[in-house]
């Protein structure tokens, strides 16, 4: 086997660690750069877009990551969190809890630290930290002396061709579902907003303005029973392959992430009813961030991540037709119309924690046709749509566990890039 060698992140990175900017964030605004803070960074190192800041100093400039930087959480329970910047994410300034390294291209391939922040070796240094069951805090003189076992250049540039390829994929898979996902909303849009199908026949009036004839205003509480999720206690919370779906699995600009479950071993009280299956809606009913970017958002389960069950807190709760023609695809796009997140946000209360009160759902009106079976196509095409974008999580699950197989294997040396068949 050829030599492996140990270095510190230090010896092939350009000088030393810097520390972000010092800074607030602002409302996102085109105008000013991009802010990267921990919390825009997903567990698996690539960038979280949907509730992206923007940052407004006048020397925001000077901390713009370059190409081959990497950036590492300082402190809390992310501590370790690693991101790797390539440019292809656009201008970020890094914020204050994170600290910069700029690889040396001439001494390392720099994407082959990408990969190293997802081994074993580097899970380990970052627990020897911990104190306790408290996750230690990392400066930068600690980061710069961490322990790098490395192959020679040319495996690390195979290394990398492999698994970039299979990052690749993944990132092209993830496009696609943005793609049908907007497909969705402007299929939805043009039904059931703007009536398009309709438009040549004629229309009345009704307390939400004019709408084909032969439809009428529903109250939700008509179509729709709402299930609430379980009360749990802390002490179930163990290792398990039941997780709980919580409102951390829901992002703040719409969508619903698989890094937010918790796994729990529930009681006997839990019924069945509270328990998730595929394409179930589900709505935020608690929020914590100042602004309710969560609080009444959809979410449609198309994916377990790596657990057999899953049941939903009582921070949600599930949305179940009582009709046969109003599919989940529908259903869960009636909820990620605007106008039901602005209808819901007359329905909060509370001050740190926001609650949505029970009558939010059951209260909001929508226009369908008296005859619901009209829109059963609709709903099924919807539903093909959402079929299609659950089938593309679970390849790209498959893929993401494949690299990550691979990972340890190729570092260590135990398997050579010329033996692996994708």
């Amino acid at each position: 086997m050829e030599e492996y060698k140990t270095y510190t992140l230090e010896e092939i990175s350009k000088g030393k660690g810097s520390y972000g900017i010092a800074a607030s964030a602002v409302p996102f605004d085109s105008s000013l750069y991009t802010y990267l803070r921990i919390t825009d960074i997903n567990d698996d190192g690539s960038l979280n877009k949907t509730g992206l800041t923007s940052v407004d100093e006048d020397n925001a400039g000077n901390y713009l990551l370059k190409p081959n930087d990497i950036v590492f959480a300082r402190t809390g329970n992310s501590t370790g969190r690693a991101y790797f910047y390539d440019g292809s994410d656009g201008e970020l300034v890094y914020a204050g809890f994170l600290i910069k390294f700029s690889l040396d291209e001439e001494k390392v391939n720099p994407r082959i630290l990408k990969y190293y922040t997802h081994s074993k070796p580097y899970y380990d240094w970052v627990r020897s930290f911990d104190t306790g069951g408290t996750r230690g805090n990392i400066n930068a003189k600690t980061y710069a002396a961490m322990p790098i076992v490395l192959p020679p250049r040319n495996i690390q540039d195979q290394i990398v061709s492999l698994l970039k390829s299979l990052d690749d994929k993944i990132e092209l898979n993830r496009r696609v579902n943005e793609n049908l996902e907007q497909q969705a909303q402007a299929l939805f849009k043009s039904w059931f907003v703007d009536f398009e199908p309709f438009k040549d026949g004629e229309f009345v009036e009704s307390e939400l303005g004019r709408i084909p004839k032969g439809w009428r205003v529903y109250s939700m509480n008509e179509i729709v029973e709402v299930i609430g999720g379980y009360s749990y206690k802390g002490s179930e919370l163990q290792e398990s392959t039941t997780a709980m779906a919580t409102i951390k699995n829901f992002e703040r600009k719409g969508g619903f992430k698989i890094d937010g479950f918790k796994e729990i071993i529930p009681s006997l009280k839990a019924k069945e009813e509270q328990f998730l299956h595929k394409f179930d809606v589900l709505i935020a009913h608690t929020d914590l961030t100042q602004n309710a970017d969560i609080i009444g958002n959809p979410a449609l389960l198309l994916h377990f991540g790596k657990y057999e069950r899953l049941i939903m807190s009582m921070d949600l709760v599930k949305a179940k037709s009582k009709a046969e023609s109003l599919t989940n695809g529908l259903l869960y796009s009636i909820f990620a119309d605007c106008r039901f997140k602005s209808h819901a946000l007359g329905y909060v209360n509370g001050t740190t924690v926001l609650h949505l009160s029970k009558k939010a759902i059951p209260e909001y009106k929508l226009a369908l046709p008296c005859n619901l079976t009209i829109i059963k196509p609709y709903g099924e095409l919807l539903n093909s749509l959402f079929t299609k974008e659950a089938e593309i999580l679970e390849e790209n699950d498959r893929l993401a566990t494949l690299r990550d197989t691979l990972l340890p294997k190729l570092m260590s040396g135990e398997l050579k890039v010329n033996e692996v068949e994708i």
